[in-house]
């Protein structure tokens, strides 16, 4: 179903910072979803792997990397993926069978020649348009065949099917092209000319004068000028079809209407004041010489926006998608065309979050009318629906029915992510709601044939993705996938079968085959991806727990208990809150989380007689809009709060010691430890805050001006929710751990809170900066000196009398 991974971030630039995935099997996990590879794990404890940070941070030489790029040839007999073994430097193509088996590992020239990783397919479903390097290539699923269309020196993009898919479209610097694929007309054509304004020579009015007076005055002079402006006409009529832009703006993207008449044109423009990008010292480099890493603005600078333009290629005339709300700033996306070219749906979102606007949009004249409009007077969260063709991410984030009126697309209208219709054809009609209840839809993707919807939905359970099937009219789900855990189906082209990355808590992502699609079909493990000495061990099942809030809310929340390893509790009861990353995030699941790592010393602090708790709190992904957005106004706050109740249900509910709690967590994660040891410093007596936030108003615009506005408009919202605000409430140990190349969170957040410390006289903290990493470390000694850092703060701190 998707190529895209339920256990990667999202999309926006997320305070997050990821790991790689890795894979063992567990006796929770159904026998038909574990596979005789895999292997029984030996008794826990085993000699064969030592639980200590060196072994644990080793990353992929230990655990490999998941499966990805998975995709099918074109009979749905194989499939083919990426992957990368443990040892290995990066990922091969390999290939499977569709009933499973041992995969192939293909040569350079068998990889160059498999199917493309994504792509638009034709109507038939039977060719694959896609680009390769640069160049566009058709894949024909039929015969296996891989047709090079281009090969230049430049870059083709954007490359669309076009005249009933006999030709195919692209783009090439700031024009299309057209080019014929199936017979007629091979003759490659340029349909636009897209570029600066013309600009007339500049005249005085001194010129201006003496020239009317010398067409007036001499015969010759005034035949002349008549003749070149005769030739002009008759140049023009010739000319492609032109766009004017000006020097800030540049073309996002171009496509084809059905018809063939109109030219669907996204412009960004720049601001006329730029922003001022801040720059990243790389102090290790080859030369030797601090190099400068140019990165992004900050929040609130000066921002671009995207518009509309359709160019008539009859008329040879353009005309720009008029404003919704002329006094206030917002952006377009591509329009999505029904096929029949009837109609086009463009989604528009203000620039402060706050709106978002499906609007038809006439080509002739620019006009629009708004067809759903969604406000938040938080933020707007955005989705989308991926067509048939099986581009994925559509601009508008809609998807057209077979009856090329009804578009389909995701909202958080009810609160939740559900799927929705509308009747563009009907004015004043109103979106059908075809699922509903307080769970959310994590993906939709429209059938091939374009009569029904897979769904990937935490129906069950917040903590799992489960796959169903439904009529494009709404109506019974079926439930395609069992084994308990997160399920990433691909789809065969004829839909009959499926390729399925899962993963379960305590067994990281593999491919599995299902041979039959159909509701309880049993899937086949092919890949075993992390060394037998990882696989040796037996990893802890975490619980997953809920506990109550000030506010009356229900946190769910992965616990880790020292009996889970078979290891004793310490008597002084110490435990450790850990915070995930990127806000808008979601770790207490029951597939295998990105922070394997983290999951990985988790194992290792129980073992050692430590209780660990690892909260959804509020923001986190997978609740809702109110729990999304719980946190407007106030990062550190409802958010905060969560945490702090964590550390009083453990207090509670494990009888942990409420002297000797610590917390830590990387990125946002970092940023909510500040908060938590400036603002609450009696809770936590230590804590170790990792590539951290600490002033939101140098963080970056897309993610900041969502959550706290911007700081000229709201600076007490930022103030509120900045660490650095907050420094004299520190009373326990503090660790602060940064990557000196994070070109995320800058190195300079924490330089500028170490001042702040020092200027308020603060003694029982320390910084350790690693030279050489960005915000998601990647040196296994960079890893290994953070966490026993980390382990060493809370050792010293929870556990000593």
């Amino acid at each position: 179903m998707s190529r895209r991974s339920v256990y990667a971030t999202a999309t926006l630039a997320l305070l997050l910072f990821a790991s790689v995935h890795a894979q063992r099997p567990t006796s929770a996990t159904p026998a038909s979803a574990r596979g005789a590879s895999a292997g029984e794990p030996a008794a826990r404890g085993a000699a064969a792997f030592p639980l200590t940070v060196d072994s644990i941070m080793r990353g992929p030489d230990l655990v490999g990397s998941a499966p990805s790029a998975v995709r099918w040839s074109g009979d749905s007999r194989s499939i083919y993926f990426a992957w990368q073994k443990p040892g290995e430097d990066e990922a091969s193509t390999y290939v499977v069978a569709r009933e499973g088996g041992e995969p192939r590992k293909l040569s350079e020239e068998e990889a160059r020649l498999a199917p493309p990783t994504s792509g638009r397919w034709d109507k038939a479903r039977r060719r694959l348009l896609a680009s390769d390097r640069g160049d566009i290539v058709i894949y024909d699923r039929a015969t296996g065949v891989r047709r090079q269309i281009t090969k230049t020196a430049g870059n083709e993009g954007s490359a669309r099917w076009a005249r009933n898919d006999t030709a195919i479209t692209f783009v090439q610097g700031s024009d299309l092209f057209i080019v014929s694929v199936d017979g007629g007309d091979s003759l490659l054509t340029q349909l636009t000319n897209i570029g600066p304004r013309r600009a007339d020579p500049a005249l005085t009015e001194s010129q201006r004068v003496l020239r009317d007076e010398e067409q007036k005055l001499l015969d010759i002079v005034r035949q002349r000028a008549e003749r070149r402006k005769q030739t002009e006409a008759e140049r023009e009529k010739e000319a492609l079809p032109r766009l004017e832009i000006n020097a800030r703006q540049t073309v996002s993207d171009i496509q084809l209407s059905p018809d063939g008449r109109y030219v669907w044109v996204t412009v960004t423009e720049r601001p006329a004041q730029a922003g001022r990008t801040a720059d990243v010292p790389n102090y290790v480099t080859e030369s030797t010489y601090a190099e400068m890493i140019p990165t992004r603005t900050n929040v609130g600078d000066a921002q671009s926006r995207t518009q509309l333009a359709i160019i008539d290629l009859q008329q040879k005339k353009a005309v720009w998608a008029e404003a919704l709300e002329p006094k206030r700033g917002i952006s377009w996306s591509m329009s999505e065309l029904s096929d029949d070219g009837r109609f086009a749906v463009t989604g528009v979102r203000s620039a402060d979050n706050k709106d978002r606007w499906l609007v038809t949009v006439d080509p002739a004249t620019g006009k629009s009318r708004v067809i759903d409009h969604l406000h938040d007077e938080a933020w707007v969260r955005g989705g989308g629906v991926i067509g048939r063709s099986g581009a994925g991410g559509f601009g508008a984030g809609i998807a057209f029915l077979n009856d090329n009126r009804r578009a389909a697309f995701l909202s958080e209208r009810d609160g939740w992510m559900h799927l929705y219709t509308i009747d563009v054809s009907q004015e004043g009609a109103q979106p059908v709601r075809l699922t509903s209840g307080q769970w959310e839809i994590a993906e939709a993707r429209l059938s091939g044939d374009g009569t029904k919807f897979y769904l990937t939905t935490t129906e069950v359970h917040p903590g799992e993705r489960h796959v169903y099937v439904m009529g494009a009219d709404g109506g019974a789900r079926t439930r395609l996938t069992t084994a308990t855990g997160a399920h990433d189906l691909t789809l065969s082209p004829d839909e009959t079968a499926a390729a399925d990355v899962y993963s379960y808590s305590t067994k990281p992502p593999e491919l599995y085959v299902m041979p039959k699609l159909a509701p309880g079909a049993e899937i086949t493990q092919v890949t075993t991806t992390p060394t037998e000495e990882w696989r040796s061990f037996k990893w802890i099942d975490p619980k997953l727990v809920t506990y109550k809030t000030r506010d009356g809310k229900d946190v769910y929340a992965r616990l880790y208990t020292p009996e889970m390893i078979g290891a004793k509790r310490d008597p002084l009861k110490p435990a450790v809150v850990f915070v995930h990353g990127a806000g808008y995030l979601q770790n207490a699941h029951k597939y295998w989380s990105t922070y394997y790592r983290e999951y990985m010393f988790h194992n290792l602090l129980a073992s050692r007689g430590y209780v660990v708790l690892d909260p959804d709190y509020r923001a986190s992904a997978g609740y809702g809009r109110d729990w999304r957005t719980a946190i407007y106004r106030f990062m550190g706050g409802k958010d905060l709060e969560d945490v702090v109740d964590g550390a009083k249900y453990l207090v509670e509910a494990e009888k942990v010691d409420a002297r000797r709690i610590g917390v830590y967590g990387g990125s946002y994660g970092g940023f909510i430890t500040l908060m938590a040891m400036f603002t609450t410093p009696d809770v936590f007596r230590a804590g170790a805050a990792l590539r951290p936030v600490t002033d939101w108003a140098h963080y970056n615009h897309g993610y900041t001006s969502n959550i706290l506005n911007v700081p000229q408009a709201d600076l007490e919202a930022y103030r509120k929710s900045s660490p650095i605000y907050h420094a004299a409430g520190l009373k326990g140990a503090l660790l602060i751990a940064h990557g000196m190349v994070d070109t995320n969170v800058h190195f300079q957040d924490s330089v500028r809170l170490v001042q702040r410390l020092i200027e308020l006289r603060k003694e029982n903290w320390e910084l350790a900066a690693y030279p050489v990493e960005n915000h998601g470390f990647v040196e296994e000694t960079s890893w290994a000196d953070e966490y026993k850092r980390i382990l060493k703060l809370f050792e010293e701190n929870l556990r000593r009398k």
